[in-house]
């Protein structure tokens, strides 16, 4: 992913939900940026996996290990 970043406005209400995803993240998403990101990264990555392949066993690792921080799983 490319270091050049754009700037996208959330609503406060949408912003303070985030926020607090983050601080119940354990550490794992340090900003809002970042949660942000790896959300929208992930659901790129499903539209892009349309012939339903799998996710590799390192990103369903990685996955969960993130699920498991925000208290999903």
């Amino acid at each position: 992913m490319s270091n050049d970043r754009i700037a996208v406005y959330l609503s406060k209400e949408m912003y303070e939900k985030v926020r607090k995803k983050v601080e119940l993240s354990r550490g794992e998403f340090k900003t809002v940026d970042e949660y942000v990101g790896f959300v929208l990264q992930e659901l790129l990555k499903e539209e892009s996996n349309e012939d339903n392949s799998a996710y590799t066993s390192d990103e369903e690792k990685e996955i969960e290990k993130r699920f498991k921080a925000l208290g999903y799983i």
